[in-house]
């Protein structure tokens, strides 16, 4: 008599469970991993924070210098899921390091790039699609690590931490970089951005990756003739049949579009309503805010999970706060004439956006772990697309202004607010753009959220 094999399903998840990385293991990689991101952000905005000094160089007008600023986004929006199926087919680690491998040489680089010969534009140009290639695999291989190795209960402080890298990154490059600038020249913050990568991609293949994820099998599982496993198809038709797949995404949309919205018109509803404040208190204090307001989100959810809450009702929670209680305090930002105030609402707003890390992101590895990288991938594409048309950098050398790129990816959230702001010739309308955005969001989430598994059989309970 044979004996009973367990059904597919509950061989995979006991295959996950084994797969999963210890306390002191994910310790480790947290810290990497928000090291990681930190960097991926120093390269991002480096060219940004550059933009002026490159110009005067090489003699671009803005219209040019939009060009090579926008054209990193070019890149960024094409590979958002090809970088999730990957993570899901050969590891998120590995996606990453490789990623991280050519997007720091290309950022070492690009000085030598832009002298190749008298097409700087060209060449800087082609740098940044590059760049922005490599880089938008970054999140989905990421979000599909984390839902592989990462423990249900830790999930949320591990992401909010290592997201918290994306704040830390935009704020050492412009205060780093300034001082670069001034002292040995705008070629000086790409090699050092792009050789800190290397190095850490060196630090994480040396001391983390284990051997059975050797970077060079991975490669080797691409070559052509070699016998390899075939990875699980993922089950399209079965996700968006699920009201809670559209649910996760729609929310993803709402928050990155409210959230882009903020960043690129906030430093110019400081400088028009305040023009006598100084530009680097409502450019920078709102990001030191958000670094630890993320950490502390994801501490307060899986705290909250652990003592027994069911974990849709925290991920819902996280969304409220993070889209619901945000957006009142955006609102206040058009209903006081006090700069103080602006500033702590401002603050507010900011700070608390980052609990969707909490919240629909970590959801989004609730509802499909074995294929999270992939459905990520499609909820930040379309939340790039329609949210972000501009991104403001924050420059201290610049007395807090942002460094923008012309026309970088969508034009939705961003170009409406343009046009409220023209129309009504009032910054309240702005505001209430972005309350109604998280409104559509957080009542999305809010009535069709949930965080029962929804790439397996359809046995699985509620959590």
């Amino acid at each position: 008599m044979q004996p009973m094999r367990p059904p597919p399903d509950q061989a995979r998840g006991d295959a996950a469970e084994d797969a999963q990385w210890s306390r002191p293991e994910c310790q480790a990689w947290t810290g990497a991993l928000l090291l990681g991101t930190c960097l991926l952000y120093c390269s991002r905005v480096s060219g940004p924070i550059c933009a002026v000094a490159m110009s005067r160089d090489f003699g671009w007008d803005k219209k040019e210098a939009g060009v090579v600023l926008s054209s990193f986004f070019w890149g960024y929006c094409l590979t958002q899921i090809a970088g999730g199926h990957l993570g899901d087919r050969i590891g998120g680690e590995k996606v990453i390091l490789l990623s991280a491998s050519a997007w720091g040489l290309i950022t070492a680089a690009t000085p030598l790039l832009a002298h190749l010969g008298s097409a700087h534009l060209v060449f800087m140009t082609f740098s940044r699609i590059l760049t922005g290639l490599l880089q938008g695999v970054y999140f989905p291989a990421l979000t599909s690590l984390l839902s592989q190795k990462v423990r249900e209960s830790e999930r949320a402080f591990t992401y909010s931490a290592v997201g918290a890298g994306s704040q830390v990154g935009t704020l050492v490059t412009g205060a780093v970089g300034s001082l670069l600038l001034d002292w040995c020249g705008w070629p000086s913050v790409f090699y050092l951005s792009g050789g800190l990568t290397l190095l850490w991609v060196c630090y994480v293949y040396r001391y983390l990756l284990s051997e059975q994820d050797d970077l060079f099998l991975a490669l080797d599982a691409w070559a052509p003739g070699l016998p390899t496993p075939r990875p699980p198809r993922v089950p399209w038709r079965q996700l968006f049949r699920k009201a809670s797949v559209w649910a996760a995404i729609f929310s993803q949309l709402s928050s990155a579009c409210s959230f882009f919205v903020l960043l690129s018109w906030l430093p110019t509803f400081f400088r028009e309503t305040f023009p006598s404040s100084q530009g680097w208190v409502f450019n920078v204090v709102p990001w030191l805010v958000a670094v630890p307001a993320s950490l502390c989100s994801g501490l307060l959810s899986d705290h909250l999970i652990s003592q027994g809450y069911r974990t849709i009702a925290v991920r819902k929670f996280m969304q409220v706060m993070g889209l619901g209680l945000s957006s009142v305090f955006a609102v206040c930002l058009g209903h006081t004439s006090s700069f103080c105030k602006s500033v702590l609402f401002a603050s507010a707003s900011i700070g608390l956006q980052t609990f969707n890390h909490s919240g629909i992101s970590v959801n989004i590895q609730d509802l499909a772990p074995s294929c999270a990288g992939v459905l990520f991938g499609v909820a930040n594409t379309a939340g790039a697309l329609a949210g972000e048309r501009r991104a403001g950098v924050p420059c201290p050398r610049c007395c807090g202004a942002s460094h923008r790129p012309l026309h970088l990816q969508g034009v939705v959230g961003v170009g409406l607010g343009g046009y409220l702001i023209e129309t009504t010739g009032s910054w309240t309308s702005l505001f209430h753009l972005v309350a109604a955005i998280s409104s559509l969001g957080l009542c999305g989430f809010l009535m069709f959220g949930k965080a029962q598994r929804v790439d397996l059989g359809p046995t699985h309970e509620d959590l």
